[in-house]
Formats: structure tokens, sequence, C-alpha cells
């Protein structure tokens, strides 16, 4: 199945099943799920997690409870500016210097409670969290289909804040494990592209999944992939781009 036969199926069911939570629809977007608590409280029993001290999140609903974890913990957050419209295009959260670790994280607020920096002001950072609308056992990710999770993560690895060995971790409902046991699209495979960051861990509210992936990481930007106007919409990109 192609990619968005496959997200429209897993929007589907997380909707008719009852699974979803808000923001409503759950459809064109990271989707939101019953239980994401407890897939990120899983997620901070892991040895990934007890190792990082600076993490890179997804800014949507389903992980707000990760990043909320996060900042509890005394870890440093980044999280992108919308579309990466701003050549700062990262939230800097760092629990010494905010007075409310439980709004600051939320889309709604951060840009009130967060420090705006450009990439290269960024620390390494230890553990990048995505948000997915599906997943496989081995790692393979579908996103909403813009493609921005993946940019920022380019953009890191361009500048040397992530390498190989930077574990990337997602949290989803059972239903979003394309090839597991309850999953939406039984049968599915993912395709995968040069462009796509695959999963390290995949985490539900019933299971971690070290999924040893075999599908390599991007090493950097993917020009060929960029289109003038997308180049123009992203000014970090724009002033990296190769004559």
């Amino acid at each position: 199945m192609e990619k968005g036969a496959i997200r429209e199926r897993v929007w589907d069911r997380l909707d008719a099943d009852g699974v979803a939570r808000f923001p409503f629809p759950p459809h064109d977007r990271i989707p939101n799920f019953a239980g994401a608590a407890d897939a990120a409280e899983r997620v901070t029993d892991t040895e990934l997690w007890a190792r990082a001290e600076t993490v890179k999140a997804n800014p949507d609903s389903p992980q707000l409870p990760l990043r909320r974890a996060a900042l509890r913990a005394g870890k440093t957050v980044y999280m992108a500016v919308p579309r990466l419209r701003d050549r700062r295009c990262f939230y800097e959260l760092d629990p010494a210097e905010l007075d409310d670790l439980d709004a600051a994280p939320a889309v709604s607020n951060v840009a009130d409670h967060a420090r705006q920096v450009a990439p290269e002001a960024v620390d390494g950072i230890d553990l990048v969290v995505s948000g997915s609308v599906a997943v496989t056992e081995d790692g393979a990710r579908i996103g909403k289909g813009e493609g921005y999770s993946d940019m920022e993560y380019a953009v890191l690895r361009e500048l040397g804040l992530v390498d190989e060995s930077t574990p990337v971790v997602t949290t989803v409902h059972e239903l979003q494990v394309v090839d597991g046991p309850e999953s939406a699209v039984p049968g599915a495979t993912v395709p995968v592209d040069a462009h796509d960051v695959p999963m390290d861990a995949v985490v539900t509210p019933e299971r971690t999944v070290e999924t040893g992936t075999p599908y390599p990481r991007p090493d950097g930007i993917d020009w060929d992939a960029l289109d003038t106007e997308r180049l123009r919409e992203i000014p970090v990109l724009a002033e990296r781009a190769p004559e």
C-alpha cells in the first residue's frame, strides 16, 4: 500500500474505534490516542531515556506527556518552530528557567515560555522523539505527509548535532503498528524512502519494541528532494542550499 492509503486507514480506525483523543478529528495530523500517557511512562523506564540529558521532541499532542516528563526529569527539550518558518527554528525549553513545567511544552504555550534559537545554538541531542501516524516493528515510520520531522532531523544531522548513534523513539497506539497484532492495516508493508528517519524504539501503552531497525539513517539534507518553493519557505534550508 502507498503511505497515503495507510494513513487514511489508521486515522479511520482510531476514529471509528473511539481510540482517538483531542484534538479531533485525528485525520491530517499526528493523532492523539487513548493511553498516550501510559506509553510515555514506558519510555521513561528505558535505558535510552535514562542516558539522555537533551531531547529533541515533536510538538504534537500524543507526545506532550513525554515532553512534560523530560522537563520534570531535568532534561532540556527542543521543539521545532511550526513549519521551520524562522531561521531561529527551534524552541529551547530549559527546565531550570521555567516556572510552569506542565504548560511550557504544550504547542499552544511554548512560544511564551521558550527561548527561540537557531540550529547552531542547539546543544548536542541525546534522544529524538518523533510523532507517527503509522510504524512497523522494524522501525519504518509514516508521518502525516508533510516531511517536516524528517527535515528537522536532517538539519540536526547536517550540523553534527545528531549522528548514527542518536536513538529515535516514537509513541503510538497498537492500532498504528502496521505489522502488530492489533494493526489497523493488517498485511500492509510500509515503503521506506531515502529521507525517512527510522525508529530505534516503538512504544505503545502495552509494550516497548526495540526495533533493531535495518534501515539506514539519512546523513544530512536530501537536497534533490527539495524544490525551490520549499527552500524559500524554510530559511534555515535556503541559506545552506548548494549553489
